[in-house]
């Protein structure tokens, strides 16, 4: 069920921030359960700085914390703050892609991931709006140039993810830093080029399932640093299905890959 607001704001130069405008019209998209303590300071802030340029598309896979009524009582201030609501929880993967589907139907021509709790930072969009002119997919990385940059996050989670980074690049070979960052822009094309009804990971697995094919379909990738800050508020989805998933993946896309299969 999609509901949609096509208000405009009465007196946008009422803002305390100069609000951002690009070129081209992008999509948001911020899969929600049990978001309630993060969303509202989220989507406030992304309508602060965007709220001409960029259109919000929240997932909810029917949070019983109500965070869908929190995103549906703000989409009469929000202008292009449009909800979609699940009747279950079926995975963050599965969010993504009814999103991108959403996203080619309308004409999106770009497409940005972003996490409800508030780990990305919303003035950091700005930053892929402008890399996607040159790249094909921008990934906000946590780990470029050998750095770590990574908040408040417990330091056996800090080395698993960043474990998990290499063992992706050393069996895959992708070329990328960060390959499990949730934090990302591709151009509309890409997702064109894929067959998004063929994918089927979750979690970290579904990052890098995602990277994987659109490197083998020979589109450009760029990474931009991000700073990471673990949420305040709320409880980690992270799973042990999802670290077992991650490991496994890696192996199947390779071999997939080798056979001729994606």
């Amino acid at each position: 069920m999609l509901e949609q607001n096509n208000t405009t704001l009465n007196n946008p130069d009422s803002r305390h921030c100069q609000e951002i405008k690009y070129d081209s019209l992008a999509l948001i998209i911020i899969p929600t359960f049990n978001e309630a303590e993060n969303i509202a300071r989220l989507l406030n802030k992304l309508s602060e700085l965007y709220q001409s340029s960029v259109d919000i598309l929240v997932i909810d896979d029917n949070s019983p914390d109500g965070t869908i009524d929190i995103v549906r009582s703000m989409q009469s201030s929000i202008r292009g703050l449009r909800v979609i609501k699940r009747e279950k929880k079926l995975g963050l993967g599965t969010a993504y892609i009814t999103g991108f589907h959403y996203a080619l139907d309308q004409g999106y021509r770009y497409v940005i991931e972003m996490d409800a709790d508030y780990s990305h930072d919303p003035a950091e969009v700005s930053s892929f709006l402008d890399a996607i002119k040159e790249a094909d997919l921008v990934i906000g990385s946590r780990y470029m140039n050998n750095t770590v940059n990574v908040v408040n996050w417990p330091l056996g989670r800090l080395i698993l993810s960043k474990l998990a980074s290499i063992y992706t690049q050393f069996i895959t070979g992708l070329p990328v830093d960060d390959p499990t960052s949730g934090f990302k822009c591709f151009n509309a094309k890409v997702l064109q080029a894929l067959d998004l009804d063929s994918i089927n990971s979750q979690g970290y697995s579904f990052q890098i399932e995602m990277n994987f094919r659109v490197w083998k379909k020979g589109f450009t990738i760029k990474e931009i640093p991000i700073v990471f800050v673990d949420r305040s508020v709320g409880k980690s989805k992270m799973t042990r299905t999802n670290i077992r998933e991650a490991i496994w993946i890696v192996w199947w896309l390779k071999i997939k890959s080798v056979f001729g299969y994606l």
